[in-house]
């Protein structure tokens, strides 16, 4: 892999990762409509590192609140063996820890599925109607946005909020449904304020990152990396990592000063696109 093809795929997946425009679609698209590489298959280990920059950008952005969940998990853990069940006996950081492990349980299904939903990435048409989708989706969470008089308190925010929050998460498996527009939708659903959605989205990411790759460690050691693949495969991350950490902050402002319909709009026009042509 060359140099400059290494940061045109580091580039893609920092955006579509974290924009809520979907980076499978995105990739999937290249692939059919292009003829680009199948990068999963052809370059199984670069893809990992593509995910795991992506991952370093979220612990970048927000390594205070993931620092400050850490000692937060254990607390979490003491108040459950006493016995102490009831949301009132945990602070915010408790709170958010508890609703974070909730909304990761549905992942569980959507890995069952994996197999299934892998037929999908062949045909174009389908992930274009799904891009779509997308799009209508976060009209949606807007309209919910728009039309709710208050929101949910940080404090206020219910176990069944991350369950929903989770479920949405679950059907982003799709290639063209984006993981950070379902689970910021779930949110806005929920009355989450919109700035608290993303943080809560973003922060998500990590369990889901994680996860995945860790599903995957049993063929890293079928897909070594050659050494003239080492550098490129370096500036790939490295690229990941830092356009995300600009994505991530092009959508915190975004989320505190405007909505989301430029996005659902550009998911609707690519996905027509695609099913026009793919």
């Amino acid at each position: 892999m060359s140099i400059l093809m290494a940061m045109f795929w580091g580039f893609v997946q920092g955006v579509c990762e974290f924009l809520p425009i979907s980076s499978s679609g995105h990739l999937a698209i290249l692939q059919n409509v292009f003829g680009m590489e199948n990068i999963e298959q052809n370059y199984f280990t670069f893809d990992i590192l593509l995910h795991l920059g992506t991952l370093i950008a979220v612990f970048i952005v927000y390594y205070k609140e993931i620092f400050a969940l850490i000692p937060a998990f254990f607390t979490m853990l003491s108040k459950a063996f006493k016995r102490k069940f009831k949301l009132e006996y945990y602070n915010a950081d408790e709170r958010f820890v508890i609703f974070v492990i909730i909304a990761t349980i549905p992942l569980v299904i959507s890995a069952l599925l994996g197999d299934y939903v892998e037929t999908i990435y062949g045909y174009t048409k389908v992930i274009g109607a799904i891009l779509i989708f997308n799009g209508i989706m976060l009209f949606v969470g807007d309209i919910a946005k728009r039309r709710r008089k208050s929101y949910v308190g940080e404090m206020e925010v219910k176990p069944r909020n991350a369950l929903t929050v989770g479920l949405m998460q679950m059907f982003a498996v799709l290639p063209g449904l984006s993981r950070s527009g379902t689970t910021i939708t779930g949110g806005l659903l929920c009355g989450y304020e919109q700035s608290y959605a993303v943080k809560f989205s973003f922060i998500l990411s990590v369990p889901a990152i994680l996860g995945a790759n860790i599903l995957s460690l049993g063929d890293l050691a079928n897909n070594p990396i050659s050494k003239t693949d080492i550098l490129p495969y370096a500036i790939g991350a490295l690229t990941a990592a830092v356009v995300g950490i600009g994505a991530m902050k092009l959508l915190i402002y975004i989320s505190k000063k405007s909505d989301f319909r430029i996005f659902a709009i550009y998911s609707i026009i690519i996905g027509c696109v695609a099913v026009i042509f793919g």
